[in-house]
Formats: structure tokens, C-alpha cells, sequence
């Protein structure tokens, strides 16, 4: 008698890609407020209570960004990207320009002062204060 047939009622169990979800990670920083701070400002965000050496900002969707300090060694720049609601991107290329951080259409950072319209939304890249490479986007890459 295979599986099924002993367990006729019981459905598959759902694949994990179905089930794994991103739930946090970490940001190394050199100043973990600083760099909380200023990501927290630009997307709208606020800033939670210190978790052991973590100072996390929680994103819309459950997944929450830990700035752990580190400064014995240089920080290697990652890439963060935020998709971000059409109606608060103006508002957070504002904030950029407010603050002085210059934004660019590129990932490479080649096309200061510009966005992107990639997959029918807007974008842009810009550098926290540990040199990330963040980037908005109203619209998430259309994949094959």
C-alpha cells in the first residue's frame, strides 16, 4: 500500500519555497545608529528598541534589518534593495536631497541626480553612511 493510500485525506506538504521566509538580517555598520537612523529616515521607518547588540528597523513585510556594530575591521558593502509604495517615492528622493545624498539611476552609480523606469515603476540607488548600496523601487524585476 503506497503513502497515499494509507493517508488518503492527507495533501502534500507545501514546498519550501512556500513556506521560507526571509526574517532578518544583518547590517554591519560602523556607527549602528547612525545607519539605522538615516535608512529609518529615508524610508519613513521607524527605529526598535535594542535587541542584545542589534538595533533593528522592521520593513513592511515582517523582515527586519539588525545594525550590528563593527568596527575592528573595514565594512563590506552589500546591496539592500526596498520595494517601496509609487505614492512615497517622490517623498523619499526628497529626503535624499534633503540630506545631501546624492541619487543615481544605476546600480554602478553612473547617473547622479537621476531614476530609472525599469519594469513600468521608478528607482533609484544611493550609498548609506557605510557605503551600501540601497536602492528603491515601486516596481519589483520582472523575472523569467
Amino acid at each position: 500500500m503506497s503513502h497515499d493510500q494509507q493517508h488518503p485525506h492527507r495533501s502534500e506538504p507545501p514546498t519550501a519555497a512556500a513556506v521560507v521566509q526571509l526574517n532578518h538580517t544583518a547590517v554591519y555598520a560602523g556607527d549602528r545608529h547612525l545607519s539605522a537612523e538615516f535608512i529609518a529616515a529615508i524610508l519613513g521607518l521607524e527605529i526598535g528598541a535594542p535587541f542584545g547588540p542589534f538595533l533593528p528597523v522592521d520593513l513592511g513585510n515582517g523582515v527586519t534589518l539588525d545594525y550590528y556594530e563593527k568596527r575592528d575591521e573595514p565594512i563590506q558593502p552589500q546591496h539592500y534593495a526596498f520595494l517601496v509604495p509609487d505614492a512615497q517615492f517622490d517623498t523619499m528622493i526628497a529626503r535624499l536631497e534633503a540630506v545631501g545624498v546624492t541619487y543615481y539611476a544605476d546600480p554602478r552609480h553612473t547617473e547622479p541626480g537621476r531614476i530609472n523606469r525599469l519594469f513600468g515603476g521608478r528607482g533609484a540607488y544611493f550609498d548609506d553612511p557605510d557605503g551600501h548600496n540601497m536602492e528603491i523601487m515601486t516596481r519589483p524585476y520582472a523575472r523569467p
